[in-house]
């Protein structure tokens, strides 16, 4: 992997195809036994060590804090790359969360310790992180969340429940929001860096989900957990301002590795549609085929050119709220609208578990939930709009 500075860590384009090549090479060397983990929700440890390895955890670490230091569009092509190789979307999506929900805090927000505590494991792939937002009757109205921490001395107690959180069972830290004071609203909300080893703090569950089963995720319970003032991640009341940054860069960088899925899907059903034949010619030739595929491939151009714009916009120091909200929407939409349109190219044979492209389908339809719904997104980008 690049490191900051260096030729290969820019955007020239022979350099981010060879990065782009190398990964999705690597990444078909994750695929064994896929079938199996995703039949019993397994979480991929060999192979997320194996991605460790390879640099994917520390692609977007600064090179002074032992990462490749990576800019944003270097990240989205080694990634894409990654998911054209890899099937795993489940394992994609824990990177993901891990990268851009619990590593850029700490890279951003974090103080010194907190940061040469936990991002050496993080990149290694010998830890693992979670992010705790989300609760019971907190989801896109994020900032609505109850878990109270309540000052403690130089400490802080925390109390209350986070469910649907993506690498819980498995994770060995999670970066926790809670609120010091209901009546502040956004003001009051606060982040904390926590071991999920400290007393008070327990996964209550593992979620059996349609898709993405080789990401596991659970509910997070906080009963009079008690956390030393160094565990506060940035200022007290600074919780919005680490989650905004959070969504922004997650948002425009968590589909990239299924841009590279489309493109996979898009070559195997092209190549189908070729083969299978059906009165005395291709089924290619049918128009109602050739314009499923030639959407799928106008879908792939579309997705990558708004993932670029996402990059080149942070990796410029520009905001990009607008444009990230933009493509979190556009690429989910686009991912499950191709793989339904792949799966009606097999016709019977994309509805059996063999094919594969069944369990496409159940990945992408989590797309338009994490990160942001698609309602979310069109809402932020209406409110960019003044509306």
């Amino acid at each position: 992997m690049p490191r900051e500075g260096s030729d290969s860590g820019g955007h020239g384009s022979d350099d981010l195809t060879g990065l782009r090549t190398a990964a999705a090479e690597f990444g078909r060397g994750l695929n064994e036994g896929l079938a199996a983990r995703d039949r019993e929700g397994r979480f991929p440890a060999e192979e997320w060590r194996a991605c460790a390895a390879f640099g994917i955890q520390a692609l977007a670490v600064p090179a002074a804090l032992g990462g490749a230091g990576a800019p944003l569009g270097t990240v989205i092509a080694v990634m894409g790359g990654l998911g054209l190789g890899c099937e795993d979307n489940g394992l994609l999506f824990s990177l993901n969360a891990q990268m851009w929900s619990v590593q850029h805090p700490l890279v951003k927000f974090g103080s010194d310790d907190q940061r040469s505590r936990y991002l050496p494991g993080l990149m290694a792939g010998d830890l693992i992180g979670a992010h705790g937002m989300t609760e019971p009757e907190s989801g896109s109205d994020a900032f609505s969340l109850t878990t109270r921490a309540v000052k403690d001395g130089a400490g802080y107690i925390l109390n209350g429940r986070k469910t649907f959180i993506t690498n819980a069972p498995v994770a060995g830290v999670a970066v926790v929001f809670a609120t010091l004071d209901p009546e502040l609203g956004v003001g009051g909300v606060t982040a904390f860096i926590v071991d999920l080893d400290t007393p008070g703090i327990e996964v209550d569950r593992t979620e059996s989900k349609m898709g993405m089963r080789t990401s596991p995720m659970g509910d997070l319970v906080l009963n009079d957990c008690r956390l030393p003032g160094s565990a506060r991640l940035g200022g007290e009341g600074g919780g919005a301002a680490i989650f905004n940054s959070s969504m922004e860069w997650e948002r425009g960088s968590i589909l990239s590795g299924c841009t590279g899925a489309m493109e996979r899907e898009l070559t195997r059903a092209v190549a189908y549609a070729k083969t299978r034949r059906q009165f005395g010619e291709p089924i290619g030739r049918f128009p109602a085929v050739a314009e499923r595929l030639a959407e799928m491939r106008v879908r792939l151009e579309a997705s990558n050119g708004l993932l670029r714009r996402v990059a080149d916009l942070i990796d410029g120091g520009r905001p990009a709220a607008m444009e990230a909200a933009i493509a979190k929407l556009y690429v989910s939409e686009a991912w499950v609208a191709s793989s339904l349109e792949a799966q009606s190219v097999y016709g019977a044979w994309g509805y059996t578990v063999d094919n594969g492209i069944e369990r496409q389908v159940r990945d992408a339809l989590a797309s338009r939930i994490y990160s942001g719904t698609s309602d979310i997104q069109r809402l932020v980008i209406a409110r960019r709009l003044g509306l």
